[in-house]
């Protein structure tokens, strides 16, 4: 062999192992198999976070209550009287006309257990006059709530002894106009709500009063009553008309009431005709319908501190009419006063 020919062979050989001693190239990423999901296979949530069966508010904002009541107003009166503006509300809202007073079936005590939220037994206001020695009603009213949470509180009535139902300093503004006392007064009880409500309210209570008054001179069911009450019920009117020019009636939760029922020319019994009251309530989060909850008159306190995000005292008898914001009913009262669990 020549030596250039020697050379060539020798670089060959020295080429050919080098190569021997290279990495291989990398594999071939092969795809794991994907898992096919069949009817028993689930995939599970991320997280599964317990839902609560009962809200602790309306799930629409209510940035105020205004109850109205009217004075000894049976049920069978809102039709008869021509009450159109309350019976809008019962088309708007949920009502019932088979809401329960108390016993007594009387103006003071009634609306005691309707503000204060409790049965005469625990409110203790049985007397019907003003007795100013007698203090205030027992226990923590809707107007106590309200006004510790900063609310604006207001109480406007056609009888003086309603001062009886809450201390003074839970209410930022009071008035009455009691045509019982025979002094003449330049104003009205509608008068005075329209101005409050230009001055802005958190909670106000409204008790019209001269139906029971002409249902006590004339007689219930009396033409001259149902008079009356057709021209509180125009009252009302006036009262939403100036809730929506102030442009607030959208987050206003209205509760219309009554303090008790009348047949002939008095009240207090345990009669239907005294026991029965309607209750309507209209507003933001409120399902329109009739109400198959049995209402009693204590509920609407409580009713109002749930509208408003206020805590319920563990003492109240009262519960908020959770049907009327289609929510599940309380089923944990059997008979209003009479027998009470909780």
């Amino acid at each position: 062999m020549t030596r250039p020919l020697w050379i060539l062979t020798l670089l060959a050989l020295l080429l050919h192992s080098c190569g021997s001693f290279a990495s291989p190239p990398p594999p071939t990423p092969v795809p794991p198999p994907m898992a096919t999901l069949t009817p028993n296979t689930v995939p599970l949530p991320v997280t599964e976070m317990p839902l609560s069966t009962q809200p602790s508010e309306p799930t629409q904002p209510i940035e105020r209550v205004l109850i109205v009541t009217f004075d000894g107003l049976r049920p069978d009166a809102i039709t008869v009287a021509g009450m159109n503006t309350v019976m809008d509300l019962m088309q708007s809202g949920a009502y019932t006309l088979n809401a329960q007073t108390t016993i007594p079936s009387l103006t003071l005590p009634a609306h005691a257990s309707m503000l204060v939220g409790t049965c005469p037994a625990r409110h203790v206001v049985r007397w019907d006059q003003y007795v100013p020695a007698n203090g205030t009603a027992l226990g923590t009213d809707i107007f106590d709530l309200a006004h510790a949470a900063g609310l604006r509180t207001v109480l406007l009535t056609g009888k003086e002894k309603l001062r009886h139902v809450t201390d003074p300093t839970s209410t930022d503004f009071f008035a009455f106009v009691d045509k019982t006392d025979k002094i003449l007064d330049n104003t009205s009880v509608l008068r005075l709500a329209l101005n409050q409500i230009g001055e802005g309210f958190g909670l106000m209570v409204v008790h019209f009063d001269d139906g029971g008054l002409e249902g006590e001179n004339s007689g219930w069911m009396s033409r001259t009553q149902l008079e009356v009450y057709g021209r509180e019920d125009r009252g009302l009117a006036s009262m939403l008309q100036t809730l929506k020019d102030k442009g607030v009636y959208e987050s206003t939760l209205i509760i219309v009431t009554s303090d008790h029922g009348g047949h002939d020319s008095t009240h207090g019994t345990t009669l239907p005709e005294d026991m029965t009251i309607p209750w309507v309530i209209s507003g933001p989060g409120v399902v329109p319908g009739e109400l198959q909850t049995q209402v009693y008159i204590m509920d609407t306190a409580a009713t109002a501190a749930f509208a408003l995000g206020l805590p319920l005292p563990l003492d109240w008898d009262g519960i908020p009419v959770y049907e009327a914001f289609g929510m599940p009913v309380d089923e944990s009262r059997n008979s209003g006063c009479h027998t009470v669990t909780r």
